[in-house]
């Protein structure tokens, strides 16, 4: 297969010799907000269902996260995942399948919208990796049983699977022009010499490197990757099997997974914890019911217990994933509950014996 790879490579010679980097740009959907999910067909559950992956695909991309999807709340709001859509379209694609045939497949490509998005990840506490990122210069060479030889800018179809899956973790990676200086650069990559490394890409712009080899390994493949920011050395990490452009892609997630470490920041909405919240505008049964189940359905609620009503007003202690100022992000974002101050309506009374005091309790209204 990687012999097939390096034939693909020649068909980029005719690039100009002056660009300094390739990128991964293949990819349709642009930006950190958009996504591309495979469906197999364009009937509504295909597209609920595919709204729901893209989701999980772009809070990914926002915290740099792979498991972003299973962090606490999320699950519950990508199955309602068409609220935050903001436009698709579909897309056929061509190929040949393995006996030769035509195949087609239909992308949904999705749009999100980034104001809501962003409250998301407030209102549940997720880490976010910051823009701009860095675009750290992928040092790879590879050997397929006929000596190491160095991927760079006129075979960069070689590291396809790791410029694409970079761009799947919401960041990009840049290749060396390959001269012939830098074709002499594969025998410090192979001995895993980061700072030889290092001094090479310093035409290159910004002082991160991602090392790596891929070599036979018995009857598969074995890829061992550096990652080295600004001369130090923020990870190692290696894996095997069968499939090369799979390995490949394991090293664009590793820096990832990295860069995450380093940089992604968790937003400041406040502990979780349990806290004291008041209704108003509960006027019957129903009400209560609406607002029960309302308060249920939203992903920052982790658990409610009723603890004091009267005609005016009814009071829940509500454990929060992110606080008080995550839950008032999430109800900012419907149109069943308006309000949130301290005690703000004079006309309500206040108890004086609550945990948090007089007026330490926000107050919103049913609608």
């Amino acid at each position: 297969m990687l012999a097939l790879l390096w034939s693909a490579c020649l068909l980029l010679a005719s690039f100009s010799a002056a660009a300094q980097r390739v990128e991964g740009d293949r990819v349709s959907a642009q930006g950190a907000y958009s996504a591309e999910v495979v469906v197999n067909g364009q009937g509504a559950d295909e597209r609920k269902a595919g709204f729901a992956r893209g989701l999980a695909q772009v809070l990914g991309k926002l915290s740099g996260d792979r498991g972003a999807a299973s962090r606490p709340g999320v699950g519950q709001e990508l199955r309602q995942a068409e609220k935050y859509v903001e436009g698709y379209d579909y897309r056929q694609d061509e190929g040949v399948s393995a006996s030769g045939a035509p195949s087609f497949k239909t992308t949904l490509v999705i749009r999100y919208n980034e104001e809501m998005v962003d409250s998301l990840t407030l209102a549940l506490a997720l880490p976010v990796w910051p823009q701009p990122r860095p675009k750290p210069v992928l040092w790879l060479a590879i050997d397929d049983g006929s000596g190491p030889r160095l991927v760079g800018l006129p075979n960069g179809e070689a590291a396809r699977s790791t410029l694409d899956r970079a761009l799947q973790r919401g960041y990009r990676l840049g290749l060396p022009n390959g001269t012939a200086s830098e074709q002499a650069v594969v025998g410090a990559i192979w001995r895993g010499d980061t700072a030889a490394v290092a001094r090479a890409s310093q035409r290159y712009s910004p002082p991160m490197q991602l090392v790596g080899k891929l070599y036979r390994d018995g009857s598969g493949w074995k890829a061992d990757w550096i990652f080295v920011d600004n001369g130090k050395v923020l990870s190692r990490w290696s894996e095997s099997g069968a499939n090369a452009r799979q390995l490949l892609a394991t090293g664009a997630d590793g820096t990832a997974d990295a860069l995450m470490k380093r940089y992604a920041k968790r937003p400041e909405t406040g502990p979780a914890g349990t806290y004291r919240v008041a209704f108003t505008g509960l006027h019957s049964a129903d009400d209560y019911v609406r607002l029960s189940g309302y308060l249920q359905g939203l992903a920052v609620v982790r658990g409610m217990t009723p603890v004091r009503a009267t005609p005016q007003r009814l009071e829940f202690d509500l454990e929060l994933l992110s606080g008080l100022s995550g839950f008032k992000l999430m109800v900012n974002a419907g149109n069943v509950l308006v309000g949130g101050d301290l005690a703000a309506d004079p006309s309500i009374p206040v108890a004086g014996d609550l945990p948090d005091g007089p007026r330490g309790t926000p107050v919103y209204r049913l609608q």
